[in-house]
């Protein structure tokens, strides 16, 4: 029996996202047990607005924009903000479009981590994430430019499945309820929510929406 298809929109900042979502697709699609087959539709798009305008629109529509919060630095977090800038006007543009925030802080390479190791470390820069990437994949990179080369990051995705993708995101909730315990303070910006303190991340919750509907309880 032919399995229903369910679509996922996403806009993402650049090319390790966009493989980590083609291997997930292609994942819950090879399995026998999932509920439906999916099409994660990601376009590298550091615009969430340009996204959306590119887009025919059917109905209500969420969009997850991955993207990082680099660091305190005032360009990063600048950045940051027009990213989300750019989300609301998105939402406003007439097109029934919602936006999810999907930040990692301070990058993308804690999401990997986490289908494999604890990361819950404060780091004060974005390249100390070698050495846990390099532990967790039982890898040599010399530079995280040499992680993110196509073979080398697709030959990590072929170390995963599912359930590691499950561990990262109940490893990504227990950071987030670090944060709360600890008193972190929950930043809200034009109506979207996180924290400025590193590590935390709410990519997961996209990822936890999909696991969601084609693995029901």
């Amino acid at each position: 029996m032919r399995k229903e298809n369910r679509t996922y929109y996403f806009s993402v900042e650049g090319e390790t996202e966009k493989w980590y979502l083609d291997w997930l697709q292609n994942t819950i699609n090879a399995d026998p047990d999932a509920t439906y087959t999916v099409k994660l539709d990601s376009k590298i798009q550091k615009d969430p607005l340009a996204r959306a305008k590119r887009m025919t629109v059917i109905g209500k529509t969420e969009i997850t924009h991955i993207f990082d919060y680099e660091s305190e630095e005032l360009v990063h977090v600048q950045q940051f903000r027009t990213a989300m800038d750019r989300m609301k006007e998105a939402q406003n543009s007439g097109k029934n479009i919602k936006y999810q925030l999907g930040y990692s802080n301070f990058t993308f390479e804690l999401w990997i981590i986490l289908h494999k190791d604890d990361c819950n470390g404060h780091l004060t820069h974005r390249s100390q994430y070698l050495t846990p990437l390099n532990r967790a994949y039982e890898e040599h990179f010399e530079s995280l430019d040499q992680y993110k080369h196509e073979d080398n990051f697709k030959r990590i995705l072929r170390q995963l499945t599912l359930n590691h993708v499950r561990a990262a995101i109940q490893r990504s909730k227990a950071i987030m309820q670090r944060n709360q315990a600890d008193g972190c303070v929950l930043q809200q910006y034009k109506g979207y929510k996180y924290y400025k303190e590193n590590p935390s991340l709410s990519l997961w919750e996209s990822i936890e929406t999909i696991l969601a509907d084609c693995y029901p309880m």
